[in-house]
């Protein structure tokens, strides 16, 4: 990853891109994640084109509506949060970051005010 050092060795997956989907960088959570997939071999690739439908019509509708996503996964025993976010540099939309956090099962719930 060329970003922040910190990021580097984040204990989860950061995958940059630009606002057509072409991916900038990745930390090496994220190399690791889509090592089947070509790992940091796929810097310079399309997001757009890693993905089937019809989780390629929803990305790229939201590159275009820079809007948020945010769900969790689970996959054997393993449940994770995922973020994606327009990235603004100085006002500027630069594209996405996508976080992947491992995150227990069960999770607390605080509820502030």
């Amino acid at each position: 990853m060329e970003g922040p050092s910190w990021a580097r060795e984040f204990p989860g997956a950061i995958t940059v891109c630009d606002p057509r989907g072409i991916i900038l960088d990745m930390n090496d959570q994220s190399a690791q994640m889509f090592e089947k997939d070509g790992g940091r071999a796929l810097v310079g690739k399309s997001l757009v084109d890693c993905h089937p439908e019809p989780a390629r019509s929803k990305l790229r509708h939201l590159l275009e509506a820079r809007r948020s996503n945010v769900y969790t996964t689970e996959k054997n025993g393993v449940k994770k949060l995922v973020y994606q976010a327009p990235w603004i540099e100085d006002g500027v939309y630069r594209g996405f970051v996508e976080l992947v956090l491992e995150i227990p099962l069960e999770i607390p719930n605080f509820v502030r005010s």
